[in-house]
């Protein structure tokens, strides 16, 4: 088997300082490329165009023609690249970008049409950034929107491609799971977000193991926007103190919470708002690369199984 470069990167924030974060990424990207020294490489990004992605898709297409025609790239002569930039088409838009490079060295390497179902030779450079939903040589699919009935729109799904190289046949599946909207609603009630996550990772299992086509081993690689335990970060930072809700204009709304050290001082130990988890100690989450709240991790709330 050649050697492969797996790449995954939620690259959202590189289209808000483009010659600050961009640059960076694209040199720590060369040099790995120069290190590594792959004859296939594999670029999963979620995000692109940035969180303002209106404004900021204009500048995807300048970023993927700068890795093109760098000189680090040069002798990658063969490029698939799909980017899903039709921020319009709100029930199939995904914002991700999977980016293919193949090694001259390489040869007789071959990607799968979905739709006629056989293997064709990759070939010189193409770039396809318009109706992916049709384009037969990716499986695409924005995640069906119960499964996040809390909102009304989101970019989340995945992008799934075959390759077949020197006869071994795999899939590649670049994948955006579903983040933690709300750090109160996570303190409150912990399975939430786990739960939407563990759902929509079942259904990406299950589109890729079906009968629709042959099994084949594949690797996913991309945002799952895996957290701590926020409940159980809460507790093991914040135990014993005390708990103060500060409540909005609204109802039975609550706009932070504060957790405050036991005593006369009351110094405030962690304030949580909606997007904002600030604890007084940043070092605990940087010593011994974030032990103290290792034991928090959560991913999923149940296993989720496939037969393949």
């Amino acid at each position: 088997m050649e050697a492969l470069l797996l790449v995954t990167a939620n690259v959202g924030s590189l289209f808000d300082d483009l010659e600050g974060l961009q640059t960076i990424w694209l040199q720590e990207f060369y040099e790995a490329v120069a290190k590594y020294k792959p004859h296939f490489i594999a670029v999963h990004c979620q995000e692109i165009g940035g969180k303002d992605y209106e404004t900021g898709m204009a500048q995807v297409d300048p970023f993927v023609e700068s890795i093109l025609s760098s000189k680090e790239m040069q002798e990658y002569n063969r490029v698939c690249v799909y980017l899903d930039q039709t921020f319009t088409a709100h029930t199939c838009f995904t914002a991700l970008g999977s980016m293919y490079f193949l090694h001259q060295s390489v040869h007789n390497i071959y990607q799968f049409d979905f739709k006629v179902q056989e293997f064709k030779e990759v070939l010189g450079k193409v770039v396809h950034s318009t109706h992916l939903d049709t384009n037969s040589m990716i499986e695409k699919e924005r995640f069906p929107q119960d499964f996040w009935p809390e909102f009304k729109w989101s970019r989340k799904g995945y992008i799934r491609t075959r390759w077949r190289l020197q006869d071994q046949v795999f899939d590649l599946v670049n994948v955006h799971l579903f983040h933690d909207a709300s750090n109160l609603v996570a303190w409150r009630c912990p399975s939430v977000f786990p739960g939407n996550r563990r759902r929509a990772l079942g259904h990406v299992l299950s589109r890729i193991t079906n009968s629709c086509y042959k099994k084949a081993p594949f690797l996913i690689f991309g945002d799952f926007n895996v957290r701590l335990d926020t409940q159980r970060v809460v507790e093991t930072l914040c135990s014993p103190a005390t708990v103060q809700t500060i409540p909005t204009n609204d109802a039975g709304d609550v706009k932070k919470v504060l957790f405050q050290e036991k005593g006369k001082d009351h110094k405030v130990l962690l304030r949580l708002e909606s997007k904002t988890f600030d604890y007084f100690d940043q070092d605990v989450f940087r010593e011994n690369n974030g032990k103290a709240v290792r034991k928090c991790r959560s991913f999923v709330t149940r296993a989720v199984s496939v037969s393949v």
